[in-house]
């Protein structure tokens, strides 16, 4: 059986050794650690591993909290204690904006943390009937598995969600439609906890009976998906507490519907939203973009400083969100909202929104290098890059520094995924 010294993780969690210059990537070890290990596949360059035992355990190795890690692919890391996890996470983003984007940045930041368990505010878990027992599985699929994972608690998911995930079973098994169900999206606001089921078929009446009783018994709240997204709607209760969740430090409530994207880990995201408004220092009278804007995330903050705001985003239904929002919270004349295609962006079309002072990016994990090419002569003279994707975050900033002049003044990991290999971040560069 090889050993090997693990060196490093790489964007998956997988512990790196090297063998004669080839890589090892070896599930579930971890860095400083001497391991046996037994390859599954054989590339020319490189080989995927499992762990077979560890001889020598690095001092970041921990029991895992949850009886299902290893089965379930919802966590890759709860065997690394997770001050070590964020301390990796940065290490991920420096080797990539490196290697990839060959750039480094002037400072870095300390990483964004908060608590690691309980902090899932979203998930989308999957759904089927097990022919054999006639029971039903709820949860994450198994690790590189089309398989759903046997869980009955989950410790990333808030308390009250994984404590529905038993009820949710036995729900699911008694309704008419039960092989026709495929998935339930979880999503908690502020004032309740949204489940949305995508189904096949219609419910009877005996089913719509039961996810009354389901909803008043457990205080939540039921909507349903029958075909595209366009067909969600709110089933029961009807009327009540709305979807929400607040930003406290700078006095808004943003409405949500439970399949808009919203970030996952609302105490990650209110640090999140401080620090990249004390990096882009938004003042009065400045007028600022908001790029990848979603419904307001970073957007309304922005305008609460008295600063212009311009948000711009490809979904027309977040931007009526965003909209209302900005409404609701007394900023409809500091912001003006947009529907475009920035994967598409020009020069051209950059430079019809008129000037910027300053500009926010929050793109997908596809990136914004569309974007950052589009900047003219009439740059802003700062941008804040808020990124889900070290990969092209390294790519795009390697243009903003590279062919447009920028200044790379300062990045910085978000742990806003503990236990996974996720790696968030915010980037700040200036115009010399």
């Amino acid at each position: 059986m090889p050993i090997g010294i693990i060196d490093s993780l790489d964007h998956e969690a997988r512990g790196v050794t090297r063998q004669e210059g080839k890589a090892i990537f070896v599930d579930g070890a971890l860095p400083g650690e001497t391991v046996e290990y037994a390859s599954f596949r054989r590339k020319s360059k490189f080989e995927l591993a499992h762990l077979v035992s560890v001889l020598k355990p690095s001092n970041a190795r921990v029991e895992p909290r949850c009886p299902h890690f290893g089965i379930c692919g919802g966590c890759a890391m709860q065997h690394m204690e997770p001050s070590a996890q964020v301390a990796a996470k940065q290490r991920v983003l420096e080797d990539s904006l490196w290697h990839i984007g060959r750039i480094r940045p002037e400072t870095m930041l300390p990483p964004i943390q908060g608590t690691p368990w309980g902090y899932r505010h979203r998930a989308r878990l999957a759904v089927r009937r097990v022919s054999k027992s006639g029971g039903m599985l709820i949860g994450f699929h198994e690790w590189r598995s089309s398989y759903i994972a046997d869980i009955r608690s989950c410790v990333i998911l808030p308390p009250h969600v994984s404590a529905l995930l038993m009820p949710m079973r036995e729900l699911f098994g008694a309704l008419s439609i039960a092989e026709r169900i495929r998935e339930v999206e979880v999503a908690v606001g502020e004032h309740c906890t949204a489940l949305l089921l995508r189904i096949l078929d219609p419910l009877s009446s005996a089913d719509e009976r039961l996810l009354r009783d389901f909803a008043d018994r457990h205080n939540i709240v039921f909507y349903l998906q029958p075909k595209g997204p366009d067909t969600v709607y709110r089933f029961c209760p009807q009327t009540g507490p709305r979807l929400s969740y607040t930003l406290p430090e700078f006095g808004l409530e943003l409405d949500f519907k439970p399949t808009d994207f919203t970030q996952v880990n609302h105490a990650v995201n209110r640090v999140m939203v401080r620090r990249a408004l004390r990096l882009l220092d938004p003042q009065p009278g400045e007028r600022i973009a908001d790029m990848f804007c979603g419904l307001g995330n970073f957007t309304l903050p922005i305008a609460r400083s008295g600063a212009m705001v311009v948000g711009v985003e490809g979904s027309a239904g977040l931007v009526r969100r965003g909209q209302q929002s900005a409404k609701a919270n007394g900023l409809a004349s500091y912001v003006e909202f947009g529907v475009a295609n920035l994967f598409e962006c020009t020069e051209e079309s950059l430079a019809a929104l008129g000037h910027f002072d300053k500009m926010l990016i929050d793109p997908p994990r596809e990136g914004a290098v569309e974007l950052v090419r589009a900047i003219g002569k009439d740059a802003p003279q700062r941008i804040v890059y808020v990124s889900c994707n070290p990969g092209t975050l390294a790519r795009d900033a390697a243009v903003l520094v590279v062919e447009k002049a920028y200044r790379f003044v300062t990045a910085g990991a978000v742990n806003m995924f503990p236990h996974t290999a996720h790696v968030e971040s915010i980037a700040v560069f200036e115009r010399p």
